[in-house]
């Protein structure tokens, strides 16, 4: 059997996104089935071992704009389809291809190549632009979810990393759409959790625009969810765009190199996101460290059900959980021995590794 071939729109080594995190173990356990290797947008072009790397080119608006007028697609799938990706995969000796978000698929169905594609959609990016673009946002959503239909309808196989999203492209005729539930594994040895400090964290890289809108949000709600509890602490992890004003008991961290060492501190991770679904990376990693979780639909998704997790949509829900994870260590603890334990057995039973096994076959 020939390689699996993996098309990225980003770099998996030096990239430390979530969809990165999330590409990286999604090809870790379809390699215990079958060859993997990558072709992936990068800052340069050539070999990395068994990988390839081409350059991504500077977008170039107005060409741009005028290619996915012609061409009648969306801004987004038109920016990926990238010719120099398209010779690479022309001349690719792989007997199977995975793209990785849909519109990296453009560049392979431009080629004409008949070997069995695969996508995972990762997250829908209509829903992305609608919500943080702005007016041309909301104009171009439905032009990408009309592009991400027809690349599902070209697939072999359709992944998602929520089920209600794989549930809508059956129901959009897509027959082979899947949920990819896959977790982190558990840490091994589980982390020791001081709990000591009334400390919670927001985790995410606020780069990408529905982070940045759940951290605004929490900044508006943490005077509420601290009032009244000693020596509260919210610390904000991820890279930024800016700083952004911090209320009292607040302190916005950037990147840290230690993050396995800052969690054990840190009673749960809250997560009021808004805007996305798709990878719930934050969520993942509480879970393999057995740290307790506050989120919205949006934050958890599916993982509800794996995880067991309640859905906190309302600001009240959400501000009272948050203040008991503040305020009662032993429940905090409680909490996340559950939450490790259901993980843990998810990967003794092989869920992660069937999802994708039955994806690709």
């Amino acid at each position: 059997m020939g390689p699996v071939e993996f098309i990225v729109a980003k770099d998996p080594v030096t990239e430390r996104t979530g969809d990165m995190a999330m590409l990286n173990l999604v090809m870790s356990v379809a390699a215990d089935v079958v060859p993997v290797r990558y072709v992936a947008l990068s800052e340069s072009t050539g070999p990395r071992g068994g990988d390839y790397l081409v350059e991504k080119p500077a977008p170039a608006p107005l060409g741009l704009l005028s290619r996915a007028t012609r061409k009648a697609r969306s801004l987004v799938h038109e920016r990926f389809d990238v010719p120099q990706l398209r010779t690479w995969l022309e001349h690719s000796d792989a007997d199977r291809f995975v793209a990785d978000h849909s519109y990296m698929a453009e560049a392979y169905l431009a080629t004409g190549r008949e070997e069995p594609l695969y996508v995972n959609t990762v997250v829908s990016e209509s829903l992305v632009w609608r919500a943080t673009h702005g007016m041309i946002g909301r104009a171009q959503a439905p032009f990408i979810r009309r592009d991400e239909l027809r690349v599902a309808q070209a697939a072999t196989a359709v992944g998602t990393y929520d089920a209600a999203e794989a549930a809508w492209y059956r129901s959009a005729g897509v027959g082979r759409a899947t949920w990819l539930d896959v977790t982190l594994p558990p840490l091994v040895p589980r982390p020791v959790r001081d709990l000591s400090a009334p400390r919670v964290v927001f985790l995410g890289d606020r780069r990408w625009p529905p982070n940045d809108e759940g951290a605004r949000l929490l900044l508006d709600w943490w005077p509420e969810i601290a009032a009244g509890i000693p020596d509260a602490e919210l610390l904000i992890v991820g890279r930024s765009n800016g700083i952004l004003p911090l209320p009292e008991g607040v302190e916005d961290l950037d990147f840290v190199d230690d993050l396995d060492g800052l969690l054990s501190t840190a009673r749960g991770i809250l997560a009021p996101i808004r805007t996305g679904g798709g990878v719930r990376v934050k969520v993942l990693e509480a879970a393999a460290r057995g740290l307790p979780v506050v989120g919205t639909e949006a934050a958890i998704g599916s993982l509800a059900d794996v995880f067991g997790l309640p859905i906190l949509d309302t600001k009240d829900e959400f501000v009272a959980e948050a203040r008991r994870l503040l305020a009662d260590p032993h429940h905090a603890a409680a909490a996340g021995d559950d939450l490790y334990e259901r993980n843990e057995a998810h990967w003794a039973h092989g869920g992660p590794q069937s999802s994708v096994e039955g994806w690709l076959k």
